[in-house]
């Protein structure tokens, strides 16, 4: 087993992670709020706002979403100044929780308010204890050890033009991008595993999931998920090339998963769960329509 296989997957614990692209389905079908409302075993569910520079509208959108599912009671958790993480009555909103659901805005402000507080290890000790964390858009970003920030989308990369800053590392040995082919992002993550090729570039569409329980995940949703693997990489300029300059590239391998497939991080290999699994999906989906 390589470096690179020992270092991708979740976050130690038993918990499960839903990463989502973005502008995820809140009315019809709504296949990943429904699986969210599953892994949260029917007790309190937190919609974290904390990256919205404004609560106005948020939950209540999610409330809607979430309505008429087997999902207890929501509950809206919102910091305006970073001490309010240490406060205890801040604490209490996530006592009996067995979910946290980070919405979308600006990943920094997730960082920059609970990072390194009783907050955030609050939230780390439910997804040790079982629970779902779940995040979409800037709350999809912020899951990683490094996040991106900024980078121009629907162009080829130029080098130096992605920011990157620390993210909470509930996953390890990737880089997630969200609103992914809607906003033609694929030159950005790839100027992200050139910086680190040892690190797996994940680029989730709007509607779309992954699923992830330890080493390996499992795609939901309406669109698909691109993973950028550039262990083979034979030539870069990235360290060479001026400010600027189009990023050159050799050697990566690029897989695209849709609804159903699998992809293992440890041995960055994709493929489909086995037919004990699928067949036992296909029961609780008839089970639930019953």
């Amino acid at each position: 087993m390589t470096a690179n296989e020992r270092e991708c997957g979740a976050r130690p614990g038993r918990g499960t992670l839903v990463i989502i692209g973005g502008h995820e389905a809140k009315k019809g079908n709504r296949d990943i709020l429904r699986q969210v409302a599953r892994l949260s075993g029917g007790d309190r569910l937190v919609i974290a706002t904390v990256a919205s520079h404004t609560r106005e509208g948020y939950f209540e959108s999610y409330q809607e979403g979430f309505s008429g599912m087997d999902v207890g009671e929501l509950t809206e958790l919102y910091v305006d100044e970073r001490d309010e993480a240490t406060d205890p009555k801040t604490l209490e909103r996530l006592e009996g929780a067995s979910g946290v659901f980070f919405s979308g805005g600006d990943q920094l402000r997730i960082t920059s308010l609970i990072a390194q507080t009783p907050l955030e290890e609050r939230i780390r000790e439910i997804y040790d204890e079982g629970g779902v964390i779940a995040g979409t858009s800037a709350g999809a970003s912020v899951m990683c050890e490094t996040m991106m920030v900024t980078g121009r989308s629907e162009e080829t990369y130029r080098v130096g033009e992605l920011q990157m800053a620390p993210g909470l590392a509930f996953i390890r040995g990737v880089i997630i991008d969200q609103h992914f082919a809607e906003r033609g992002r694929m030159g950005r993550l790839l100027g992200a595993v050139a910086q680190n090729p040892r690190v797996l570039g994940i680029g989730i569409d709007e509607d779309t999931a992954i699923v992830v329980r330890g080493d390996s995940f499992d795609v939901i949703g309406s669109g698909g998920v691109y993973v950028a693997d550039g262990s083979a990489i034979t030539h870069s300029n990235v360290a060479e090339a001026r400010t600027g300059d189009t990023l050159s590239l050799h050697g990566v391998t690029l897989h695209v998963l849709s609804a159903g497939d699998r992809f293992d991080l440890q041995h960055r290999a994709p493929g489909r769960p086995s037919e004990e699994e699928e067949t036992s999906g296909t029961k609780e989906k008839v089970a639930k329509s019953t």
